[in-house]
C-alpha cells in the first residue's frame, strides 16, 4: 500500500452510495464511473476530490482506471453490475450481450488486480435459474485469481442501522486467501422511521418549497443517536471519512409535493404500516422501518418515478431529505434539486451504513492503524445539483444521451444508458 489511506473506485457509481460508506470506513474514494451525466454531477458535489469518469463502463479500460488514481494503488474495485439476460440452456449466462456490463465488471477487475472487490446485485440473482448466472460470475473472478467469500450472503440494511427493508447480494473477494473479508455482523435493533425522521421539520410549513428546495430554519434538538449522527452533531458521526465544511441551518434536498385535498384525505386515512389502495404507496409505521425505497425509470424510458412512501405523521409523500434519511445519508449529502432525479438517486444507491459495515470488514484485513482524517473538505458548486440532462452532459463534455433516444444511430448507446441506469433499483427482475 502506498498511502495511509487505502483506495477504492466506484463503478455504476450514481450519487455516491458505496463511495460514503467506504469513505466513511478509511478509504479514499480516488475515481467513480457513472453513465449518468446527472448522477455524475451530483457525485462531483459530494465529492470534489475524486475523479469522475462520465461514461459506461463498457467504455472504460483497466488503464483508464489507474491514471484516474493519480498514480495511487488501487486496493478495492466495488459496483453493482446489472444484468438483464439469461442465455439459452446450453450457453453460458455471460456470453448473453445483455449481461455484457457484468462481464465488464469482472474485465476491469481482471485489469488492475485490486486486492479485492467487492460485487453487488439484487436479491434476485441468488434463486432459481439465476443462480447459475452467480455461480458463473464466481467461477470467472476465481479463475482470474481471487478468493471469493463462502458461502456468499444476501444482507439486509435494516439490521445495519438503516431504517428500512432493502435485501440486496454482496459478493467480495480478495487477492491473498488468508486475507479474504468475512460478513459483517447484524444488528437486531432496527432504527424506526420516527427515530430518523422526528426531528425533521414538515416540510409543508414552509411555502418556500414548494419552489425550491432548499430553506433556512431554526432546527430541532435531535431527538434520537440515528438523528445525531445523520447531523453530524460529533465528530464520531463521521466515522473515519472527512468531514464537508456545511450549513447545518439549511433544510435541504426537500422540495414539496402539493399534494391535492382529495389525496390527503386518503394519505390520513390510511393505516400505518398500509399501502394506500388508490395510489398503492406504502404508509410508515412510525415505530417501524420503511419498505424498500426504489428508483423507478429514468427519461429514456418514460420518466416514471417509482412512490414515495406516505409519512407516517403528515398525510404527503415524504420528501427527498426524508428518503434520505430512511436510507442512512447524513444531512450534508445533497441531491438533485428535482424530487425525480433526488429520488432516483437514493433509490439506485447502496445505503452508506451497509456499504460502511462492509468496508470495515476489509479494513480489518489491511495492515495499518486506522485513522480519522484531519482534512476538511469544501462541497462543490451548488450548480451541479440544478442541471438538467443537456446542462449536465455539456458540463461533462459527453453527447446527451436522451437527446439520441429516437435514432437508430444511438440505439446501441442508448440502450446502454438505459441498462446500466437502471442498475438496482428493483425495475429488473431477472437480477
Amino acid at each position: 500500500m502506498n498511502s495511509p489511506r487505502p483506495t477504492v473506485i466506484d463503478l455504476f457509481a450514481g450519487a455516491g452510495g458505496f463511495s460514503l460508506g467506504f469513505e466513511q470506513a478509511g478509504f479514499d474514494v480516488v475515481a467513480a464511473v457513472e453513465i449518468d451525466p446527472i448522477h455524475a454531477a451530483v457525485h462531483k458535489f459530494n465529492f470534489p476530490e475524486c475523479t469522475i469518469l462520465p461514461k459506461s463502463v463498457s467504455d472504460i479500460s483497466g488503464k483508464d482506471l489507474i491514471n484516474a488514481s493519480n498514480g495511487r494503488t488501487v486496493d478495492v474495485l466495488v459496483g453493482g453490475a446489472p444484468c438483464q439476460g439469461f442465455s439459452l440452456i446450453g450457453q453460458r449466462a455471460l456470453d448473453d450481450p445483455r449481461n455484457s456490463l457484468v462481464r465488464d465488471y469482472i474485465r476491469l477487475v481482471i485489469e488492475i488486480r485490486p486486492y479485492y472487490f467487492v460485487f453487488e446485485n439484487v436479491k434476485g440473482l441468488t434463486v432459481g435459474k439465476h443462480r447459475l448466472f452467480l455461480e458463473e460470475i464466481i467461477e470467472e473472478l476465481t479463475s482470474a485469481g481471487y478468493s471469493v467469500c463462502k458461502p456468499w450472503k444476501v444482507l439486509n440494511a435494516k439490521y445495519f442501522r438503516v431504517p428500512q427493508s432493502r435485501e440486496r447480494l454482496f459478493l467480495m473477494g480478495s487477492l491473498n486467501a488468508a486475507s479474504i473479508p468475512g460478513y459483517p455482523e447484524q444488528d437486531i435493533i432496527p432504527v424506526s422511521c420516527y427515530e430518523a425522521l422526528g426531528d425533521l421539520p414538515n416540510a409543508e410549513i414552509f411555502d418556500e418549497l414548494l419552489e425550491s428546495d432548499k430553506i433556512r430554519y431554526q432546527p430541532n434538538p435531535a431527538h434520537s443517536a440515528y438523528a445525531q449522527e445523520m447531523r453530524c452533531e460529533t465528530r464520531e458521526s463521521w466515522k473515519y471519512g472527512y468531514q464537508r465544511r456545511w450549513d447545518d441551518s439549511m433544510l435541504t434536498s426537500s422540495l414539496r409535493t402539493n399534494h391535492t385535498l382529495i389525496s390527503r384525505n386518503r394519505f390520513a386515512q390510511t393505516e400505518q404500516g398500509r399501502v394506500e389502495p388508490i395510489s398503492r404507496f406504502f404508509k410508515l409505521s412510525r415505530d417501524g422501518i420503511s419498505n424498500t425505497l426504489r428508483a423507478g425509470t429514468d427519461s429514456a424510458r418514460g420518466a416514471f418515478t417509482s412512490p414515495r412512501p406516505i409519512h407516517y405523521e403528515h398525510p404527503r409523500c415524504v420528501t427527498v431529505r426524508e428518503m434520505a434519511r430512511l436510507h442512512g445519508f447524513p444531512d450534508w449529502f445533497r441531491f438533485h434539486e428535482t424530487k425525480w432525479h433526488g429520488a432516483r438517486q437514493i433509490g439506485n444507491a447502496v445505503p452508506p451504513p451497509l456499504a460502511y459495515a462492509i468496508g470495515m470488514q476489509i479494513q480489518s484485513r489491511i495492515e495499518g492503524k486506522l485513522t480519522k482524517p484531519r482534512k476538511i473538505i469544501d462541497l462543490g458548486d451548488e450548480s451541479l445539483l440544478c442541471m438538467d440532462m443537456s446542462q449536465a452532459s455539456n458540463y461533462w463534455g459527453v453527447e446527451n444521451p436522451i437527446g439520441k433516444r429516437n435514432r437508430k444511430s444511438g440505439a446501441r448507446k442508448r440502450k446502454q444508458f438505459e441498462i446500466e441506469a437502471a442498475r438496482t433499483n428493483g425495475t429488473n427482475k431477472n437480477g
